[in-house]
């Protein structure tokens, strides 16, 4: 194998399939990156088995030359240092040059490294999926339904199937719930090409997922195609391919969660309510619970928080519109900031039963996102 490579392209590349290679690993050829010349461009590849991340790098794009390829062929090179001698390289173009025994020259400037390679016919091969059923989301769309729901997906082993996301395509409408059982977040977004007439059930990975987020740039007019089999799903976008392995188990039906009735509805600034929180909460997270309180009446909100040993805190706020019972009802600081915090919308609409039962946050205008957090019992 003998090419030479744009650094800054080479660069980008390494960062991105970086994201999918673990040191923990008990498989040493998973701390490697594998390079692939071929005719028409340079693939690089990571994979920690959960995951697995291809970029490439083609030959040639916008009348841009990234990269000249002499030799074709394979090397498998330490990850962490390869990505280190990758950004700290003089010159910006980078020569690879790999002999029969597997040594790499790498050559910038008036540097020269040589590093041992291992043997690319060892590397695990890529899941060979299927692509017929493929939908397309809009990258800026996937990254906020990625963003507003994740935080929710439990973060204890305990129940395995609570760490993902759980995605049902049906009609053209994609929809993604994730709970870790005190706290829910739902968002549904139309989709290309997902008019499927039998119901698709996944449950990605919360982890694979934030990954993905990481690696998507902010091209907003760029599509994602998303391909599903049993148990992997790819993500691809222009130079990049995003694998993951979907979790097993039956996830908890969480619509008999949600209820369907309310006694008290207010309507309050998404940014003022998220504050008075915050402020609350300086106070809050020195007790055990972080444990915030609010009290409703007419239009006036009151916010509160106290610590045995630091003292209170009061904040008035006026609500937008008021409907239904005075209230008095405790949560917690940071689920509630969490799920406001993801809320875009100017304004934000709050649905109460009772002090013990779910609490429901709807931003103003777009039907399309739930969030539910469970009460804490203070009264």
């Amino acid at each position: 194998m003998k090419c030479s490579v744009q650094k800054d392209k080479l660069a980008e590349s390494v960062n991105q399939v970086m994201k999918a290679i673990s040191t923990k690993t008990t498989i040493p050829i998973l701390t490697g990156i594998k390079l692939t010349a071929g005719m028409d461009g340079l693939t690089l590849t990571g994979s920690n088995s959960d995951i697995s991340i291809k970029s490439y790098i083609p030959k040639l794009e916008d009348d841009r030359e990234n990269v000249v390829v002499e030799t074709a062929g394979s090397i498998i090179l330490p990850s962490r240092l390869f990505s280190e001698l990758v950004r700290k390289l003089p010159d910006e173009n980078i020569n690879i040059e790999v002999d029969a025994r597997l040594i790499a020259k790498i050559t910038s400037g008036r540097s020269e490294f040589t590093l041992n390679g291992l043997d690319p016919d060892e590397y695990p091969n890529l899941p060979v999926i299927n692509e017929k059923d493929v939908f397309s989301i809009k990258k800026d769309l996937l990254k906020d339904v990625i963003r507003q729901t994740v935080y929710a997906v439990s973060l204890s082993e305990t129940r395995p199937v609570l760490t993902g996301v759980k995605w049902t395509l049906l009609d053209g409408k994609l929809e993604c719930v994730a709970t870790d059982s005190h706290r829910l977040s739902e968002r549904s977004v139309p989709v290309e090409n997902g008019n499927t007439e039998d119901t698709r059930e996944m449950v990605v990975p919360g982890s694979s997922l934030n990954e993905l987020s990481k690696i998507l740039d902010d091209d907003d007019d760029q599509v994602v195609d998303i391909v599903m089999t049993s148990n992997q799903i790819l993500f691809k976008s222009s130079n990049v391919q995003f694998y993951s392995r979907l979790l097993d188990g039956n996830y908890p039906d969480t619509s008999r969660l949600i209820p369907t009735e309310s006694k008290t509805v207010l309507t309050l600034s998404t940014k003022d309510l998220y504050h008075a929180i915050e402020r609350a909460s300086l106070l809050a997270k020195e007790e055990r619970n972080n444990v915030v309180k609010l009290r409703a009446e007419a239009d006036e909100v009151e916010i509160s928080s106290q610590s045995l040993e630091l003292g209170r805190v009061f904040e008035t706020l006026r609500a937008e519109k008021f409907e239904g019972d005075a209230l008095r009802i405790s949560f917690s600081a940071k689920f509630m900031m969490d799920a406001l915090g993801k809320i875009d919308a100017e304004n934000v609409k709050i649905y109460f039963i009772g002090p013990m039962r779910p609490i429901i946050i709807r931003p103003v205008g777009d039907e399309n996102i739930l969030m539910l957090i469970l009460p804490i019992r203070t009264f």
